[in-house]
């Protein structure tokens, strides 16, 4: 008997087993196929899906005015001055092209080239998706003079597109309502918006976008007026609008920072323009820090993952410099040759490039897969650049200064790495004394606490879980690396500890799936001291373990402030208002509330007699302020901090690089008055230790 002849040949697969989804029903179930998440990015992912329309009107020279307004029961609103979406009857579907535009996956105006020259927007699924993930979606549409309407519920209309007025305006009013059963928690960040906004403001010249945060007003909100921005409201706001492009984009993303060189390099140039003006741009300055920014766009969507058009970029760059170094005899063949990381070091560039045929990998166009952007960019920019550096001989002297630093940095840092990171101590065979590490070999299960000092180190190690807890004391503030090179970095000992412990190694061999705890959580005390170690922590794993805060392992332990004790009665306060709470159900009413969460409150017979005989208000109560782990016993550091089941922790994300980049530069660089107008800023945020 064969192999084949042994399975079971019986089934219930038959036709009636194939699914067909119809209308936009695929993206209800399975939306991360189009917008990645159902989590923020994917929430906010709606909004530029809808604002992409109307910055493609704009990049066709058919609009330049667009507002998003936030609305009260979690409605974003957005309107454009562009030429209005169709309403006239499609030819194929036989109803309105309005209605196909919204409930029909890849309708739209951006595939035959008769609606736009350049588009961000080729897959036309754009609209019908937030159409489909919205509990209500209106759109209101101004043209040919009259004013044109159509809802729909979930993806599905609610009546014909009607007309319901006369309108000397053009554009388009989309309002939308993302479904809850889909979101689970729908929370529109304002300054998120406003930060992609801004980069967009910057990317088309002389187009204006405002964002209006209507959420909180408590005047009547108009739905009549075009531009809700005419009706005056009191409300936070924002509006942008550039005519400089990505030389004013380059001067914003440096404003923190010292440039070595007067002149910000641009070119802009068509590269094909007998097909209707494909076209490369890019703008770059090299700035005295250690890190690089590079932002790239392709027709005017960021991609956060990169592609074709930044490899081309790189790989011009670097052959740029090399032959302007050798042509000059600054370097020679050989190890003195600069490489891709020495070019990049200090680095600001802002790649543009306008496709009319574009692919992306994925719906959210995170990352460019049109393979011809890579000769494109590589060839403009790279003979652009090469006439800069002959043209400006002072900045090219302080640009090539630049990178001949970071490569003898570089081979100073790879002996001092190679001394340090050898292979056995990789591999774990020789962990820091400090670290008390757990008995568990998983890392999935693992967790790793970085604690202030011996005595919270201490404690902690009591109290531990030892089969999956490990345990690293660092001992004072570690160095800020903000400005510090590798070699110095690992000449530190806390960091050499911290590195070691990871497991992933640093630099070219970090390996993240050698790391050793899937949970690394931070636990410093509540004060300033706390807050400025936590910072340093936080930076030197931004700056060289981003993959680990990418992969959602860091984690901020949240210790009580307080404990509360009224009889043999504990409780534990995060917050001052917590605090307050608690002691208000004290002194306030006789009866104990005993709802209090993670509480548990035990009467003795002593105390019912005492509490019949005298009102609860009189009762002693001490307040206990935690200044420091260390003031914590064992037990209660794991009830409190530690304990998987009832601890506080947040995790660390970073939603915005560039904002991220320029966070760290100014709280731990060397641009004192920046660092001073953020806090003065900043104050009435912070939570203050006096």
């Amino acid at each position: 008997m064969t192999k084949n002849s042994k399975l079971n040949k019986k089934s219930d697969y038959s036709a009636e087993s194939i699914t067909v989804l119809e209308g936009l029903e695929p993206v209800r179930r399975r939306p991360g196929m189009y917008i990645g998440t159902t989590g923020p990015d994917g929430l906010h992912h709606l909004i530029w899906e809808i604002f992409d329309n109307s910055r493609d009107e704009a990049m066709g020279g058919f609009a330049d005015d667009v507002e998003i307004a936030f609305l009260p029961e979690n409605y974003i609103r957005i309107t454009d001055n562009g030429r209005g979406i169709p309403v006239d009857t499609h030819k194929q579907t036989k109803v309105s092209a309005l209605e196909t535009i919204m409930t029909t996956l890849h309708a739209g105006g951006k595939f035959g080239g008769k609606g736009y020259k350049f588009s961000g927007g080729l897959h036309g699924v754009g609209a019908s998706v937030v159409n489909a993930l919205s509990d209500h979606m209106r759109v209101e549409v101004h043209r040919d003079g009259g004013i044109y309407v159509q809802e729909y519920s979930k993806g599905k209309k609610k009546a014909a597109v009607k007309k319901i007025g006369s309108s000397k305006l053009n554009g388009t009013i989309i309002t939308f309502k993302p479904d809850q059963e889909i979101f689970k928690e729908i929370d529109f960040d304002f300054n998120k918006v406003v930060r992609h906004m801004r980069q967009q403001a910057y990317l088309v010249k002389g187009f204006r976008i405002s964002i209006l945060d209507l959420r909180e007003s408590k005047e009547l909100i108009s739905t009549t007026v075009f531009y809700l921005r005419d009706l005056k409201i009191e409300t936070p706001s924002t509006t942008f609008y550039f005519d400089g492009g990505l030389i004013s984009l380059i001067r914003f993303y440096n404003h923190n920072q010292k440039p070595i060189h007067k002149n910000i390099f641009h070119i802009e140039k068509q590269t094909n323009p007998s097909i209707g003006g494909e076209s490369v741009e890019v703008a770059l300055q090299y700035v005295n820090d250690i890190s690089a920014r590079i932002m790239p766009f392709a027709n005017d969507i960021y991609q956060s993952e990169g592609g074709a058009h930044v490899t081309g970029f790189k790989t011009a760059l670097t052959r740029t410099l090399n032959n302007y170094a050798k042509k000059n005899n600054i370097t020679k063949n050989g190890e003195d040759a600069f490489t891709g990381d020495d070019v990049l070091e200090g680095l600001t560039a802002v790649i543009s490039i306008k496709l009319k045929e574009i692919q992306f990998e994925g719906q959210t166009k995170a990352k460019l897969g049109s393979m011809e952007a890579r000769g494109m960019v590589e060839s403009v920019f790279g003979d652009g650049f090469a006439a800069f550096l002959e043209e400006n001989p002072d900045d090219a002297k302080a640009i090539i200064n630049k990178v001949v630093l970071a490569l003898r940095a570089r081979k100073a840092a790879k002996a001092a790495k190679d001394s340090i990171l050898r292979k056995g101590v990789l591999e774990g065979m020789t962990l820091p004394g400090k670290l008390a590490d757990c008995q568990s070999k998983s890392a999935e299960e693992s967790e790793l606490f970085i604690v202030e000092g011996d005595s919270a180190g201490g404690t902690a190690k009591t109290g531990r879980d030892r089969k999956i807890q490990a345990i690293l004391p660092l001992r004072g503030k570690i160095l800020n690396i903000e400005r510090a090179r590798l070699d110095r970095m690992l000449a530190s000992e806390q960091i050499k500890n911290l590195v070691i412990a990871l497991g992933t190694a640093i630099g070219d061999t970090f390996n993240i799936e050698k790391l050793r705890y899937h949970k690394i959580i931070i636990a410093t005390d509540a004060d300033v001291d706390g807050a400025h170690i936590r910072t340093l922590i936080l930076t030197l794993l931004y700056r060289y373990f981003r993959p680990i805060i990418d992969g959602g392992f860091i984690y901020i332990a949240q210790p009580p402030l307080y404990k509360i004790k009224k009889s043999k009665e504990i409780f534990y306060a995060y917050s001052d208002d917590e605090k307050d709470k608690i002691i208000g159900k004290y002194t306030d009413i006789e009866e104990i509330d005993e709802s209090t969460e993670n509480t548990e409150i035990e009467e003795t017979e002593e105390d019912e007699k005492n509490k019949k005989a005298k009102p609860a208000k009189n009762k002693k109560i001490t307040i206990q302020r935690y200044k420091g782990l260390g003031e914590m016993n064992a037990e209660e550091l794991w009830e409190t901090t530690m304990d998987p089941s009832r601890r506080i922790l947040k995790q660390i994300r970073i939603d915005e690089t560039s904002e991220a980049d320029n966070i760290f530069d100014v709280l731990m660089g060397t641009d004192v008055p920046s660092r001073k107008s953020f806090i003065q800023s900043n104050a009435k945020l912070a939570t203050l230790d006096i």
